[in-house]
């Protein structure tokens, strides 16, 4: 027909089933920290505002998942956007609070008692302890796990060629190397590669 609808929802996972799906908070650019009168963080100038002025339907899947005042912020949002003071501007939108229960663990299907395990943990009927803790079955507990180092001493224990990758490491704009690469080869910022990795 023509016609734009935004699919969005409260959950990555949830975002990511829908056609051109993505979460609500990177959609609207819904504030991370929220207060009684927040607003959505794009101009009426922006791509965001253009495709929200544009789109037919607005559906944001799991909302019952999200905090009010983000709902509430897009709402004010897009009555400024719209220019237009009735609810959402004048938008039409699709809020699906869904209230079934989960009676069946799709990635667990093919082991039906850590199935049973982890429905009996959901509601409430395995054993618990300390109020919101659980005893895991010896059966799914790896013992005696290995010491962080011992990965690399494995590692190293393998006979077939190794191969040696380096970080490329610099700094824009240090005219006065102030961060020297040695420096830089030593540091490892989380979720980057150590500067010499064995594989």
């Amino acid at each position: 027909m023509d016609l734009i609808a935004v699919a969005t929802a409260t959950s990555g996972i949830a975002a990511s089933i829908m056609p051109g799906g993505r979460t609500a908070h990177s959609r609207f650019k819904i504030p991370i920290k929220l207060s009684g009168n927040n607003m959505c963080s794009f101009t009426k100038q922006s791509g965001t505002a253009e495709l929200l002025r544009k789109a037919s339907l607005i559906i944001w899947d799991e909302v019952a998942m999200t905090k009010r005042q983000a709902v509430e912020a897009l709402d004010r949002s897009l009555r400024d956007i719209m220019s237009c003071d009735m609810p959402f501007g004048g938008r039409l939108c699709c809020l699906v609070v869904t209230s079934d229960r989960l009676t069946h663990n799709m990635r667990a299907q093919a082991d039906t008692w850590f199935e049973d395990y982890l429905l009996r943990i959901g509601n409430g009927t395995e054993e618990a302890f300390e109020g919101d803790y659980v005893w895991l079955p010896d059966d799914i507990l790896i013992h005696n796990p290995l010491e962080d180092d011992s990965i690399y001493i494995l590692i190293d224990q393998i006979s077939r060629e190794q191969k040696i990758f380096y970080r490329f490491d610099s700094v824009d704009d240090d005219s006065r190397n102030n961060y020297p690469l040695d420096f830089l080869n030593l540091i490892t910022p989380n979720g980057l590669p150590p500067h010499e990795l064995k594989v």
